[in-house]
């Protein structure tokens, strides 16, 4: 491509996109040169993916924009539906969030890499199945990985295979929509690696869109902060993090959860942790099928007004002991002692689908009270105030709330029967950071004034160790390290631990560097 005289490949200039009276992006600029990353960063509504799909001309009819859209020269707002067919997957390649809903479950993964080049460039099936082998290797993906369907593959290699769809035509730009939100630290730091690589060896550009500052540290050479649609803050990587100007940019990077561990508050209510026991799992077995033994011999106990985080990557078998400690999970042997199904509260991963759209969140709150023949008269404002809601969202129904007030109704659904032990599965992954943290500051203060025994199951670290007292490392289905949070996360004994705590990625770019360089150093990423 012949760049203009300023050498930038994108040129965003005045954007404004509306729905109807509201307008969720207003008056937004930017400029991306080639090799260089620009993140794009802001929470939920702030204008992040709106703004990349007015690039790619994928916003539905309803929505009016204005301003200037440049691609080398070539202004895309307004442009023909054909020209911009051309455009996507040709000269921009596009990485979505969910790599699973990107691809189609019905065909295989090399089908759907060959497909984009059919479309974009005249090669024979010969040459195009030599492409996609090429890209595979590219993405440190072996080859059966062209043959197999998408739900044969682990979240990483979807997420790679993406990636090479992507970039099968060579795009001058890619934009990345969260492409490392739901991958445990060490698949997000191999993508984090690759992404960088693509962008030094081929001279592509990056667009990057996250609300992950340790992602944005470790990746970005410059940083535009989006809020209620404006772009309140635009410097390069180290100059934002050094020096924020815009208070939002403080208290978003303020609201970031860092790895460091400080000492926690004791419950008010909780008897001592080491003699009264919240629940206490010996030698637990959990298989599936014959094969698969996704728990071996896991022994744990949680005590009364304690938190223990579990940690691990995907298939460590975290959630299998969650839903075992539940009853939701049979196992094949092993105990789960001290423990009333009825005084067991789970709050999960995604809030959205945990809560049934139909019915008013008053009425899901209640559900557990009267399955079990007690009163919820006064008991669902009562709770909906400890989570920090009112009264009246009772009648409101899921779609009508926020994801953190999402997350808040599911907490108070899981306080309902006063447990004595509260199953926390990857309760704030899918939040923004600064709704996270409040998340996890109403957890931290429900458990001190109540006294529940906590089981917090998450592959964030940093989460863990502001939340946790004590803290169990899994992997491959067994328990490889446990004990005091300072001691599991400041101190390592186990190379598998820090292995994670390296992988995990810090919201200081200077920082980042040095441990991406020691991470190297030691094959650790």
């Amino acid at each position: 491509m012949t760049f203009n005289s300023m050498g930038q490949l994108l040129a965003v200039e005045g954007l404004t996109v509306a729905f109807g009276a509201h307008e969720a992006v207003r008056d937004v600029a930017f400029a991306l040169r080639p090799g260089r990353v620009l993140a794009l960063v802001g929470e939920s509504g702030s204008g992040k993916s709106v703004t990349a799909m007015s690039i790619l001309g994928l916003l539905p009819p309803s929505a009016r924009v204005t301003g200037s859209v440049r691609l080398d020269g070539e202004e895309l707002i307004g442009a023909k539906p054909a020209r911009l067919r051309q455009i996507r997957g040709g000269t921009i390649g596009t990485v979505f969030q969910e790599p699973m809903s990107a691809l189609n479950p019905v065909f295989t993964v090399g089908n759907q890499i060959a497909e984009a080049l059919h479309a974009h460039r005249t090669l024979s099936r010969a040459q195009a199945r030599q492409r996609v082998r090429e890209l595979l290797a590219e993405m440190d993906l072996p080859e059966r990985v062209a043959g197999a369907y998408p739900h044969q593959l682990s979240g990483g290699q979807l997420q790679r295979a993406t990636i090479a769809m992507a970039l099968s035509c060579g795009p001058a730009l890619l934009i990345a929509d969260e492409p490392t939100t739901a991958l445990d630290v060490t698949v997000q730091a191999g993508i984090l690696d690759l992404l960088r690589d693509v962008c030094a060896r081929t001279h592509t550009a990056v667009l990057l869109i996250t609300h992950d500052m340790g992602v944005v540290a470790d990746l970005a050479d410059d940083v535009v902060v989006l809020t209620e649609g404006r772009a309140v803050e635009r410097a390069p990587v180290h100059d934002l993090f050094a020096t924020p100007e815009h208070g939002y940019t403080r208290a978003l990077l303020e609201a970031v959860p860092r790895l460091e561990v400080a000492p926690r508050e004791p419950a008010e209510n909780a008897g001592p942790v080491d003699t009264a026991m919240a629940v206490e799992v010996t030698d637990l077995v959990v298989s599936y099928g014959r094969k698969v033994r996704a728990v071996d011999g896991v022994s744990l106990h949680i005590g009364h007004g304690e938190i223990l985080g579990l940690v691990g990557e995907s298939g460590s078998g975290k959630s299998t002991v969650a839903r075992a400690i539940a009853g939701l999970v049979r196992p094949d042997s092993g105990a789960v002692r001290g423990l009333s199904r009825a005084r067991t509260g789970i709050v999960f991963q995604d809030h959205t689908s945990s809560l049934n759209p139909r019915y008013p969140v008053g009425d899901s709150i209640a559900e557990p009270l009267r399955i079990h023949g007690k009163s919820d008269k006064g008991r669902v404002a009562q709770l909906l105030e400890s989570v920090g809601l009112r009264p009246e969202h009772a009648r409101r129904y899921p779609g009508e709330l926020s994801g953190g007030q999402r997350q808040r109704v599911a907490i108070a659904r899981a306080l309902a029967l006063d447990p004595v032990l509260l199953i926390a599965d990857e309760p704030t992954s899918a939040l923004d950071v600064s709704v996270q943290a409040r998340i996890l500051d109403l957890l931290a203060d429900l458990q001190r004034r109540i006294g529940f025994g906590c089981l917090f199951v998450s592959h964030d670290l940093a989460v863990v160790a502001r939340i946790a007292d004590r803290v169990a490392v899994m992997r491959a289905g067994e328990v490889v390290e446990a004990g005091p949070t300072a001691r599991v996360l400041g101190a390592p004994r186990e190379p598998y631990t820090r292995r994670l705590i390296a992988a995990s990625p810090v919201p200081d770019p200077v920082e980042q560097r040095r441990r991406r360089r020691e991470a190297g150093s030691v094959g650790v990423a």
